[in-house]
């Protein structure tokens, strides 16, 4: 009878093959967009570059000299793009067209209301009508994940055969190899001895198990099952029968353009807009000077001291009334604090919240490489103020309400996507006087110069991964 370790090397050299057919029935991946090109400025922001300055070369001060004259007779035109805020979801909305695409394609700043990230639901409803031939970027993971489930279908088919067949060379020659397959099927249990009955039974449970196996869906967990010999702790998945109904359903949804009624491409409106989150617009409005946030009248626009009052207040719920005053922790200036921090050092910053944190760095942006770190958000009571007295214990006690269970939680979730968890405390200050300046505003900077941001990268400790 073949061992388990030949059965498991059998499997995998039916995969090793089942991975080769089909990467060679895979059909050719369309070209993607050139993102470095499109994406080739960080912020949105014009810089003018001086010519190079070199000692021994006195033309090259000439030419220096020329350039700031040049930009002293004509200075360069500085782009300010517009928004608005949008009470009831508490965000900054912009609907015009070339100031999506320039905070998309510089910087990667907002999400498309109708979209995954990028705004692309206007190209999505062109290729649904016919106008256009070119996939959309939910699109081309949609066709990612139909080519990966449909060669994991292949790959799980072929392992069951394999398996299949090994087990019914050991039936057949379970009783040497006189005896065929028929004679031992017509063999009576009687003339057996107890260890041929249980070999016997063991290999017909194995085959009707392998047998049994409808591979519609294929996941990991059953790659990695089939390698390991049923019947001893083997796990049986029953796949679901109507996903590969999706396939046809998309087929049937999207048409053939051929039979699409025709319609002009200026008919279509769009009816995406691009949502930025406070912490976003704050940063393009104080930090790059490149964004003006309107009421929803679109007549006057906010000043910045006015909308970080606004942005702070709307970070309660119910938004705070703007005679009250407002805490040194409140949610908003918290989280621009390390908005701010990661943006200073290069990183691309998105939201977290579908991986269950508050933050996503990325190195390049989205559409280049998945998020190297994940940002959880904790506020550091580190002043000795917060400890003067127990009523401010207490408080403090009560907002620092996470657990063991909670951080254990979370950084299981990272470990699965792959990405590092980053636990970043925002050291709070005592409540102080608010800075004015001459003109009776707030003066931003003093107020960020007063938070401090501490980092500690966490990753799980593996004892087969992490010995000496």
């Amino acid at each position: 009878m073949a061992s388990p370790a030949k059965l498991s090397a059998n499997g995998s050299a039916s995969q090793a093959d089942g991975q080769k057919d089909a990467t060679k029935s895979r059909a050719p991946r369309r070209r993607r967009p050139n993102y470095k090109h499109i994406h080739r400025f960080p912020l949105p922001l014009t810089v003018h570059p001086l010519p190079p300055l070199i000692p021994h070369n006195p033309l090259s001060l000439i030419s220096i000299a020329l350039s700031y004259l040049t930009y002293l007779i004509s200075p360069p035109k500085h782009e300010i793009y517009k928004a608005y805020f949008d009470a009831p979801t508490s965000s900054v909305h912009v609907t015009d067209p070339k100031t999506i695409r320039a905070l998309w394609e510089m910087g990667f700043f907002g999400k498309g209301n109708l979209s995954r990230s990028e705004p692309t639901w206007l190209d999505r409803e062109k290729k649904r009508k016919g106008l256009l031939g070119v996939d959309t970027s939910e699109e081309a993971t949609g066709n990612r994940r139909m080519e990966r489930r449909e060669w994991k279908l292949e790959r799980a088919r072929k392992e069951k055969e394999a398996v299949a067949e090994q087990l019914r060379a050991e039936a057949a020659g379970l009783h040497g190899e006189g005896h065929n397959a028929e004679h031992n099927a017509e063999q009576s249990p009687s003339t057996m001895t107890s260890p041929d009955i249980r070999a016997h039974e063991s290999i017909e449970h194995r085959l009707n198990a392998v047998s049994g196996l409808a591979p519609l869906l294929v996941s990991e967990s059953v790659n990695r099952e089939d390698k390991k010999p049923a019947g001893h702790g083997t796990k049986i998945v029953r796949f679901s029968s109507v996903v590969d109904t999706r396939k046809y359903e998309k087929e049937a949804i999207l048409g053939e353009p051929s039979k699409l009624a025709e319609v002009d491409s200026s008919q279509i409106i769009d009816e995406e807009h691009l949502q930025l989150s406070n912490e976003e617009a704050f940063f393009l409005v104080y930090g790059l000077g490149v964004l003006q946030v309107y009421e929803s009248n679109m007549k006057s626009a906010i000043s910045t001291p006015q909308l970080l009052s606004l942005f702070r207040r709307h970070s309660y719920f119910p938004p705070r009334d703007e005679f009250l005053p407002l805490e040194p922790d409140d949610r908003f200036i918290v989280s621009y604090v390390a908005y701010h921090h990661f943006r200073s050092l290069g990183w691309v910053v998105r939201s977290g919240v579908k991986f269950g944190v508050d933050l996503l760095l990325y190195n390049r942006g989205p559409v280049f490489s998945h998020a190297e770190f994940a940002v959880v958000l904790l506020p550091a009571y580190e002043h000795p103020y917060w400890s003067e007295t127990e009523e401010r214990r207490a408080a403090v006690t009560k907002k620092c309400r996470h657990t063991w269970w909670w951080f254990h939680c979370v950084n299981r979730v990272q470990a699965q996507v792959k990405k590092t968890l980053v636990l970043c405390y925002v050291e709070i200050p005592p409540p102080a006087p608010e800075t004015e300046e001459d003109g009776g505003e707030l003066d931003i900077g003093a107020l960020l110069e007063r938070y401090a941001v501490r980092e500690v990268t966490i990753r799980r400790w593996v004892p087969n991964r992490s010995r000496d």
